[in-house]
């Protein structure tokens, strides 16, 4: 596979070839930066390697790495040693997940905020063209990250130009920076995050340069994630020990003429009146 930057990589932790590594992909995360598609896709991940014989993860991170907090042992580090540092941590956390296949197309933030962005649209295109994941998960279009939902947008033009009748049968859109806790439980869609509790320490302590770069991603993932499945039913006991809020973005993908954000001002508009209707009955 060519992408379109130089810094592009293309890894196989198992080894084999990358195209059909690509073919096998059944649940494929696209995030912005590394880190996030383990923040995202835990459950997609586990679900993969409880059938490892019939599912298989890819992930692909769409930024360099450039621009990230430092401190500690990376206070001195360049934004090229940067990129260097974490492309590594992305790929150690695809071995350790057994991921089929991880793609770094190592594109600039700025590059991938620009409203046409034909080279970022053309390479997520192309990966889309080699594998046909049943299930693909991206960025929530009410985070508060500009790069995020500028990943979302350029992953939705991608997907839409697929024929309908091969786009993936479900597309959610998983919190990052914003959680998802505020939409009603009708809405939700719930990623359920306690199978290999191991591994997913494993997977979130490998990015290194970010935790001693002074942000606890780690715990912080960690804790929304048990928050999610505490808070989730004020009169039943957990059933699950850690959950991401997932929204379905399915419709979007499946139409070119759903507008994304009156779709997501949808969602707003119900927790909106479902607050206002709980006020005047219990006022």
């Amino acid at each position: 596979m060519i992408f379109s930057r130089d810094g592009a990589d293309v890894w196989v932790p198992g080894g084999g070839a990358a195209n059909a590594a690509l073919q096998r992909v059944t649940h494929l995360c696209i995030g912005a930066h590394q880190d996030d598609v383990e923040i995202m896709a835990h459950s997609a991940i586990c679900a993969c390697l409880d059938d490892s014989a019939n599912l298989a993860f890819g992930g692909v991170v769409v930024t360099d790495g450039a621009g990230s907090s430092r401190r500690g042992p990376y206070a001195d580090k360049t934004d090229d040693e940067m990129k260097v540092i974490r492309a590594e941590e992305q790929r150690e956390a695809a071995r350790r997940g057994r991921y089929a296949i991880q793609i770094q197309l190592a594109h600039p933030s700025a590059a991938v905020k620009d409203a046409a962005a034909p080279a970022v649209v053309a390479d997520l295109a192309a990966v889309l063209a080699g594998c046909s994941p049943r299930e693909v998960l991206l960025h929530n279009p009410a985070d508060k990250h500009d790069t995020h939902v500028a990943v979302l947008l350029r992953s939705l033009t991608a997907l839409r130009q697929l024929p309908v009748s091969e786009r993936p049968t479900r597309v959610l859109g998983v919190e990052v920076w914003r959680g998802l806790d505020w939409m009603l439980d009708s809405d939700k869609v719930a990623l359920d995050t306690s199978a290999r509790p191991e591994l997913r320490a494993q997977l979130l302590e490998v990015f290194d340069s970010q935790i001693f770069g002074g942000k606890r991603y780690d715990l912080a993932t960690e804790g929304r994630r048990a928050a999610n499945a505490t808070f989730h039913d004020s009169h039943a006991s957990d059933e699950v020990s850690g959950i991401n809020w997932a929204m379905d973005l399915t419709p979007v993908v499946h139409s070119d003429t759903v507008d994304l954000a009156d779709y997501t001002l949808a969602y707003i508009d119900r927790l909106r009146a479902d607050v206002a209707a709980r006020i005047a009955r219990l006022r």
